[in-house]
């Protein structure tokens, strides 16, 4: 992946000439794609605005959000990039912070004059960005999960084509969650938009199924000391439902076992709560027989498709779901896959849209991205087949149930898309470009 320093002079069109030229070599292309890239350098490279978590409570998915960028990217160029122009990604630092972040969508499409934005992850970061990407019309892919963008209460310019929304999330696993492991419920859960929506849809589908919320545990995302908290959970709760995020999930998880002990509730937890974090760390013997939602498993094994091995492979992870370059680096592999499919889907797009510069051809990217129905499984879309709705500018897909056994992750069971449809609240479409 190429970043560039803006920051330096302006140069003139030869000089784009052959700086597109020494892209496209650079990045290590088939001569014929290479004699292409060269062609179609007069319009340079596609340039591409990645908001990045690099500091502050997401800094772990950011790593990992970064290292897949980088594979994709390096994917895409040496199969002749996007729409013959080489891929050149723009990073800038959000600190996981809802301020940054809208001044990094100012910075990336004003100051670096960037094609389009993508890559944000967490929630109160998106909404807080996504205004401003809206007052610039120009087009902010997010790979964050949150039902913030289908909700519609952010604009036309803003997606999410590469992950699923937590209220589908929900949606499929709360049935087999009452189902298998009881009806009286209590939540934990991360205080701002994301985890929010954990207690919204849960709270909904478990009601409307027959089961109990018997309390709602709110924690800040910030928080490093969580003892105090789980007094607060009933003694007759049969199920602790658990998502956690930031620094401190480790100690989370740690502080919940040495709380409940062997007289703990059925549990079931999303990854989240253990994204970047090895099983095998002391003090989590107490997850042995739990449960959790991924949405791409961490650990490979026999079954494992091959293009998904590709996938593992080419952003550098190993069958136990660790960096191959460091065992003790833990990959964030229910998230980072959103950022690699997400530019599948911009390529695509831009493609089949005719985009070649920012402004005039925004509409037509923005409307044929719209106009998707699915996208099929393979090396593009590793995680699973998905289903686009257009007027929600979100993606649905598979989830999958995984429980703790000798302290690694065994797949159970897998949803179909249609267990996480719900009913469309919103329609971007008739908002005006």
């Amino acid at each position: 992946m190429r970043e560039r320093d803006e920051r330096g002079p302006s140069i003139s069109r030869r000089g784009v000439l052959k700086a597109g030229g020494a892209l496209a070599l650079a990045a290590g292309l088939p001569a014929p794609w290479a004699s292409r890239a060269a062609a179609q350098s007069a319009q340079g490279p596609l340039r591409l605005g990645f908001q990045v978590h690099r500091t502050g409570i997401g800094a772990v998915y950011g790593r990992w959000y970064e290292r897949t960028t980088t594979a994709a990217v390096k994917l895409i160029n040496e199969k002749g990039g996007i729409a013959g122009r080489p891929v050149e990604i723009v990073a800038e630092d959000d600190g996981t912070d809802p301020k940054r972040g809208a001044e990094v969508v100012e910075k990336l499409a004003v100051h670096h004059k960037v094609d389009l934005i993508f890559g944000t992850l967490f929630s109160h970061v998106v909404i807080a960005s996504a205004p401003r990407a809206g007052e610039l019309k120009i087009p902010y892919l997010v790979v964050s999960e949150g039902y913030h963008v289908a909700s519609g209460r952010l604009n036309r310019y803003v997606f999410q084509p590469g992950i699923t929304d937590v209220r589908a999330q929900v949606t499929a696993v709360a049935p087999w969650i009452l189902k298998s492991l009881g009806k009286k419920a209590t939540l934990i859960f991360p205080d701002y938009a994301f985890g929010h929506d954990h207690r919204d849809f849960f709270s909904r589908v478990a009601t409307a199924q027959g089961g109990t919320i018997r309390a709602l545990v709110p924690i800040p995302p910030t928080e490093t000391s969580f003892t105090k908290y789980f007094p607060r959970v009933p003694a007759d709760t049969e199920v602790l439902y658990h998502v956690m995020v930031g620094p401190g999930v480790l100690t989370f998880v740690k502080e919940l076992g040495e709380h409940f002990g062997s007289r703990r509730p059925q549990i079931f937890g999303f990854i989240d709560s253990l994204e970047g974090v090895d099983f095998a760390n002391p003090g989590l013997e107490f997850l042995e027989g739990t449960y959790f939602w991924e949405a791409f498993p961490r650990y490979a094994g026999p079954d494992t498709p091959q293009h998904v091995r590709f996938f593992r492979e080419r952003v550098g992870i190993n069958d136990v779901g660790t960096s191959v370059a460091d065992p003790k680096d833990v990959s964030t592999a229910s998230h980072m896959f959103g950022c690699w499919e997400t530019l599948f889907v911009i390529k695509r797009a831009v493609e089949q849209s005719g985009y070649k510069r920012p402004g005039p051809d925004y509409k037509a990217f923005v409307e044929t991205l719209e106009g998707f129905q699915s996208f099929p499984e393979g090396i593009e879309h590793p995680q699973g087949p998905k289903r686009f709705v257009g007027r929600l500018h979100q993606v649905f897909g598979q989830q999958v149930i995984s429980k703790v056994d000798r302290r690694r992750l065994t797949v159970l069971h897998r949803t179909a898309i249609e267990d996480s449809m719900y009913p469309p609240e919103a329609d971007y479409t008739k908002q005006p470009l």
